[in-house]
């Protein structure tokens, strides 16, 4: 293989679009959950720590953020490989743990992104409405509270993602109050691992949520203003190393742009992507099939990209 096609090359795509003049308002509907999620970490004051708390913490963040990007992202989004109907609904059941609203929900977002990247209508870009808009204004909006079913027919005929996506905070409460009783059956049978119910919910509850929240909003805005691009996309999409680390592979987001139904986003070797991994392995046992290659043209020579530097803070192109 040429050595060229191993080197992404970062160097602007299309002229950025102008900012738009009609900004959503924040719901405080939609503001309070975040602030509630929030508000509990203050908790780790109360409960104190120890090491199984900490370990169920950074366990349940690799968990659910698998959960996000290999479920969630690749395959109600994007239906990037098949699976049975059982296990579809186990893999809607386990990303809601994230509580990142319903897989419905999700998915219709997430493909009016991809229809509208960085154009006015988009939900969520750091280009058209700024940093903080795409990390996490979009989400208390009245508009993108909704989930458009239109967007999402093929996964609507399914009557018990419809039930989930709509009884999504349910889902949330069931997955506190089940940390919150195994922590109190390990308190009771383990004394000398120094923990509770409490201590188990507010780590693996509200902590680890927060955390795995604000690492899957890094791809919605930090990806697509630091990193590098490999292909013309038409947008700021970026390939970013240290993203895809925090994500399980979701950092690769210029691949992604560029070819959004391939299951693999880390094209090359050395584009780390644990997700595709896990994924492979999953293929492996039979519990998913059908796996969407990567296309032979995105191995070919690309003509140069070149970037304009983004400011870090309102998401505009810098002057």
């Amino acid at each position: 293989m040429n050595s060229s096609l191993l080197r992404p090359k970062t160097s602007p795509v299309r002229p950025l679009p102008a900012l738009s003049p009609r900004r959503e308002k924040l719901e405080w509907h939609g503001v309070l959950p975040f602030l509630f999620l929030h508000l509990g970490c203050l908790g780790v004051f109360c409960c104190g720590w120890s090491p199984v708390a900490i370990v169920l913490a950074v366990g349940l963040y690799w968990v659910r953020m698998f959960a996000i990007t290999a479920f969630y992202h690749r395959y109600f989004s994007h239906r990037t490989f098949k699976t049975g109907r059982f296990w579809q609904f186990v893999f809607a059941l386990w990303a809601m743990f994230s509580v990142q609203r319903g897989p419905l929900w999700w998915a219709s977002h997430h493909r009016k992104h991809h229809r509208v990247t960085e154009q006015p209508e988009d939900p969520h870009s750091p280009v058209v409405k700024g940093m903080f808009w795409s990390h996490f204004g979009w989400l208390t909006t009245a508009e993108n509270l909704k989930t458009d079913y239109d967007a999402v027919k093929d996964l609507a005929r399914f009557p018990e993602l419809v039930w989930l996506n709509r009884y999504d905070g349910l889902v949330s409460a069931f997955f506190a109050l089940l940390l919150y009783g195994a922590g109190w059956l390990c308190s009771a049978l383990f004394p000398q691992w120094h923990t509770s119910g409490f201590q188990f919910l507010i780590w693996g509850f509200f902590v680890s949520t927060v955390v795995l929240f604000h690492g899957t909003c890094t791809i919605n805005s930090l990806a697509h203003c630091f990193g590098s691009q490999r292909y013309h996309t038409g947008d700021q999409s970026r390939n970013n190393f240290w993203l895809a680390l925090i994500t399980l592979g979701e950092g690769w987001h210029n691949n992604h742009h560029r070819y959004p139904f391939t299951t693999r986003q880390g094209l090359f070797w050395w584009e780390i992507d644990v997700t595709y991994y896990i994924l492979k392995s999953m293929a492996a046992l039979g519990i998913i099939h059908h796996m969407n290659s990567v296309p032979a043209q995105a191995y070919q020579p690309q003509p140069p990209v070149t970037l304009k530097p983004l400011s870090p803070v309102s998401g505009q192109a810098a002057l």
